[in-house]
């Protein structure tokens, strides 16, 4: 049997084609939509439509696409933004555990840390302490910053950029201070520096330039 596509349904596919980022608020959005639309097409049906013009007629009342999809992307950016804000403070806030002294063998070089090694350190930890910081300012800007037009405006963006550019940073000096230490310690701990600092970074990276395209 061959289900044909109703109004509504038609409606609703061509806005989840338009409709980029996280899944599940998506899905929320759509949820919603389909239920407006079926209040509205219940109504018309009252009033004396059949079911196919009632249809038509709800979706002609919810509005064309270009005046919907504007409004429903704004509001996937800021959830998409809010998660990438999340996940970089979540992974941000592991490092001072993957750096713990006597842990990983970068902390255990048998002839002392050279003064690379330790410069690297100092560097990374204040631009780690900075991340954090500015990924829980992150966070409370797209949650409890949104009632402010300034930071609606701003605020997508800018998480996006702070992201991507904290993780490439961090990155790079988690890989630094790897290479640095295994020339005392004389062992490289790729596994442990790529499942904590790098993907997890990476990862961070990736999200924040699909917001960016967003």
């Amino acid at each position: 049997m061959v289900t044909v596509s109703t109004s509504v349904d038609e409606y609703l596919t061509s806005l989840g084609k338009a409709l980029p980022g996280p899944r599940r608020k998506k899905a929320d959005l759509l949820a919603e939509a389909r239920d407006h639309l079926t209040d509205a097409t219940e109504a018309f049906e009252a009033d004396g439509l059949d079911r196919t013009a009632a249809e038509r007629a709800a979706v002609a009342d919810f509005g064309e696409l270009s005046d919907v999809v504007p409004a429903y992307r704004e509001e996937l950016s800021v959830a998409h933004s809010r998660n990438t804000a999340a996940l970089l403070l979540g992974v941000m806030l592991l490092q001072p555990l993957i750096w713990q002294p006597g842990v990983w063998a970068w902390n255990q070089d048998v002839n002392g840390p050279s003064e690379l090694s330790v410069l690297l350190e100092q560097v990374v930890r204040w631009i780690g302490g900075a991340t954090i910081a500015g990924a829980v300012i992150a966070v409370l800007a797209t949650s409890f910053g949104q009632r402010y037009a300034v930071v609606r405006r701003h605020g997508i963006r800018a998480t996006a950029v702070f992201a991507f550019t904290s993780a490439i940073v961090v990155s790079l000096g988690g890989v630094s201070m790897t290479f640095e230490s295994s020339k005392t310690s004389g062992h490289l701990d790729v596994v442990p520096v790529s499942a904590f600092v790098v993907v997890p970074l990476l990862l961070v990276a990736l999200k924040s330039l699909r917001l960016v395209r967003a």
